[in-house]
């Protein structure tokens, strides 16, 4: 059912068995992993169903470090989040991104890529993809049309994305959340402040206020946290009545190890004689799989590189293309007229002919770092919380991990006699560090209540709940412990519904 939190008594008291904080992805999925169950699930949400400025605006805070996009762009604050301008690309994160690596500071996740699999599948049906099937021979025996790059498999490998519709979880769910018996949707439901038990052992309760004026208060059995790696750490930061540098954040953690991926122009990709590479290439809303390249686990070991991939993209469109960091806006409508007319134009010369030459660009995770971090702000929103600030850092290793991927890559090519690479020129100095203007991100927002056995570098553990709180959770990429090269949609939803089969066993 769905209730308007606005149009509530002031100062109401909602009571259920789990509150979910946040109805996006992460959300939503832990609300349909009980649907028509005997729990009554409460799932607030800060905004309505459309998007709002003034809702918008909450999510304004600052960045400093690494340029960055303006924070009220990266998110979507209504029901259904950030899916609402979700592209659809899905992928699993690889085996060696849960590994603990020696050259990669932090890494390592207390759970394994197996522990994932069957939740990877259930995932698929909430994201409305085809089969758990992630091999390229698959895809390849699919459509004869395609074809593959002859690289030594040893060393570079075709990782496969499927697509989404994409699904936009506000759509798609609507209906079924809203009349579901048990599930209680607030809308204009903002929580401003988390309260624990006298030892921050449990949390009570949580405040919700809205622009009506109205507060009200919700206490359950258990709490979700799922709005989203930056608004997850503010407002653990910002619950600091109990605890005084907030909520989980004993041991410094809560905001650290801000992850994202570095989506860049990297290289130029000059064939021996012109080819369509069909596996590579996408037509969204048509393509159902497709490949980017990618380094095997033996060789990133070998190289002691961070895991990412390479897309192709005709290299007439992509010299007119401005940086993807140039092009987002805060101003979404202008923002995806901005998008639309480039993705028009690659659609259109990857249908017409063979090309002899692609760019190459990169997708690659950052290496945790602490210093890449979510602290608040002086400013404060229109309801009284502090804004959050945004300090992303990169280090050495982002930018040598895109170096050797591309000379492997070259190398690779020049042995198959297939074609040379040419490094663009931030790349070719072994020893520069800095960053170009137009480096980005995807928006993927990873990090912040990282997952770990030891509290002293983490903040949730393997089953996602706050270390030292009994009845706290986090559900989302802000549990991510390394970022890998996918995009992390799928991972966080099958992490998600994996969240939601421990809560089943813990709740009476």
């Amino acid at each position: 059912m769905h209730i308007d939190a606005r149009e509530l008594p002031n100062n109401s008291l909602i009571e259920g068995d789990i509150c979910i904080i946040g109805a996006g992805a992460a959300g939503i999925s832990v609300a349909l992993e009980f649907l028509n169950t005997p729990h009554k699930i409460i799932l607030l949400e800060g905004g309505g169903f459309e998007y709002e400025s003034q809702m918008q605006d909450l999510y304004r805070g600052k960045t400093t470090g690494q340029r960055y996009f303006p924070l009220e762009s990266a998110r979507l604050h209504y029901f259904g989040g950030t899916t609402g301008h979700w592209a659809g690309f899905c992928s699993p994160l690889d085996p060696i991104d849960f590994e603990k690596r020696d050259w990669v500071p932090y890494s390592g996740w207390p759970i394994k890529r197996a522990d994932l699999d069957p939740y990877y599948a259930r995932a698929h049906k909430n994201l409305d993809l085809g089969p758990y099937e992630y091999r390229d021979s698959y895809w390849l025996g699919k459509d004869p049309k395609l074809d593959s790059l002859p690289f030594d498999h040893a060393a570079i490998f075709n990782k496969m994305w499927q697509f989404s519709p994409p699904t936009r979880f506000g759509a798609k769910y609507k209906d079924t959340i809203v009349k579901a018996p048990n599930i209680h949707l607030y809308t204009y439901a903002n929580v401003t402040n988390i309260d624990a038990n006298e030892h921050a052992s449990a949390i009570q309760q949580v405040t919700v206020k809205n622009f009506a004026g109205k507060t009200h208060i919700v206490k359950a059995k258990k709490f979700v946290l799922a709005c989203c790696s930056i608004q997850n750490a503010r407002l653990l930061l910002t619950s600091d009545q109990q605890a005084k540098q907030g909520l989980g954040n004993d041991n410094d953690q809560v905001g650290r190890y801000f992850m994202e991926h570095i989506e860049i122009k990297s290289a130029e990709l000059w064939l021996t004689k012109p080819e369509a590479l069909k596996l590579y290439a996408i037509d969204f809303g048509k393509t159902k799989a497709r490949a980017e390249l990618a380094i095997t686990a033996e060789k990133q070991r070998e190289l002691k590189i961070l895991n990412g991939t390479a897309s192709f993209t005709p290299l007439e469109v992509a010299r007119k293309q401005p940086a993807f960091i140039d092009m987002w806006t805060s101003d979404t409508a202008q923002t995806k007229k901005n998008m639309s007319k480039f993705d028009e134009a690659e659609k259109k010369a990857l249908s017409e002919s063979k090309h002899d030459s692609y760019q190459l660009f990169t997708r690659i995770e950052q290496a945790p770092n602490p210093n890449s971090r979510i602290t608040l702000d002086s400013e404060t929103d229109a309801l009284g919380m502090p804004r959050a600030r945004l300090h992303w850092v990169l280090t050495p290793l982002e930018k040598r991990s895109i170096r050797e991927i591309y000379k492997l890559i070259g190398t690779e090519l020049g042995l198959l006699d297939k074609g040379r690479v040419r490094l663009m020129e931030y790349l070719r100095d072994e020893n520069d560090n800095n960053w170009p203007e137009f480096t980005g991100g995807g928006w993927h927002h990873m990090g912040t209540t990282r997952m770990g056995d030891n509290p002293k570098q983490s903040v949730v553990d393997a089953n996602c709940k706050v270390h030292g709180i009994s009845n706290l959770f986090v559900a989302g990429a802000a549990c991510y412990a390394t970022a890998g090269a996918p995009n992390p949609t799928l991972t966080l939803v099958a992490l998600t519904i994996r969240l939601g089969d421990h809560l089943k066993q813990g709740i009476a």
